[in-house]
């Protein structure tokens, strides 16, 4: 099925398959499938740190996840403001979950541990860093409620977290930082690679809310393999995955429906 070391680029909309070839309005669509994929969000950073450090993600698609019925995540049409590093010192307490984000980068994820210390997945490896030297100069937000699955106390985040601190390569279990981060708030092994069996069910759905009070929805395997995909979203940025969408859902003689 491919190497290990192998980091294929992830599939467009154009190329996942659908469930039907030609689906109805409400017929949802399988989601890709990252069995040996990650997607590490420091990729690009050298090179758009410079360019985008000042921008604010102004163009994120709202969405919500449902595992069967319930829903597990929601972001909302308005996600809160971000904060510079040295406002998010005064904000964070130890067991928080902080992502940073700027336009045309992956977000990235920390777990805050106390005082200025975090502790992230970065660059294929746990660490434990400054908030400050973790933001790469992106502005963040607090989004420890953004997974509706109950929290460990922030005793057991923390120790969690810091018990990580010096695992890298191939001993990694987490395929980004922010599944690392989720992990350590909610201790539950959806977030780790391999945590979950695909057995050829979706109970997963991705809700992609657009606009005109619209949606669109993906079925995925794993909640693994859906963050991979909701992550590429926010990093191409809410108009690039509607023109995907609009690409790949043109039917009915030419016209196009999202």
């Amino acid at each position: 099925m491919g190497n290990h070391g192998d980091k294929p680029a992830p599939l467009s909309y154009a190329e996942v398959p659908t469930a039907d070839p030609d689906p109805g309005e409400d017929t949802p669509r399988i989601g890709v499938s990252y069995v040996f994929a990650t997607d590490d969000d420091d990729d690009e950073e050298e090179e758009n740190q410079s360019r985008n450090q000042n921008q604010e993600r102004e163009d994120e698609l709202p969405c919500a996840v449902y595992h069967l019925d319930e829903c597990v995540y929601e972001k909302h049409s308005t996600p809160t403001d971000t904060l510079s590093p040295e406002q998010l010192l005064q904000t964070c307490r130890p067991g928080d979950l902080v992502e940073f984000v700027a336009a045309g980068q992956y977000p990235h994820w920390v777990v805050h541990v106390g005082g200025s210390q975090v502790v992230h997945l970065h660059r294929a490896e746990v660490k434990s860093s400054y908030l400050g030297q973790a933001s790469q100069g992106r502005r963040g937000r607090v989004v420890s409620e953004l997974y509706r699955f109950r929290p460990l106390s922030p005793d057991v985040v923390v120790q969690k977290a810091m018990e990580q601190v010096g695992i890298a390569g191939r001993d990694l279990s987490w395929r980004n930082s922010e599944c690392f981060a989720a992990w350590c708030k909610f201790g539950r092994r959806e977030f780790k690679m391999g945590g979950e069996l695909r057995i050829g069910k979706q109970p997963y759905r991705l809700m992609l809310i657009l606009p005109g009070k619209q949606c669109h929805v993906l079925e995925f395997q794993s909640l693994e393999d859906l963050i991979m995909e909701r992550r590429r979203n926010d990093q191409i940025g809410k108009m690039a995955v509607i023109q995907e969408l609009a690409t790949h859902l043109t039917h009915d003689g030419g016209k196009t429906t999202i």
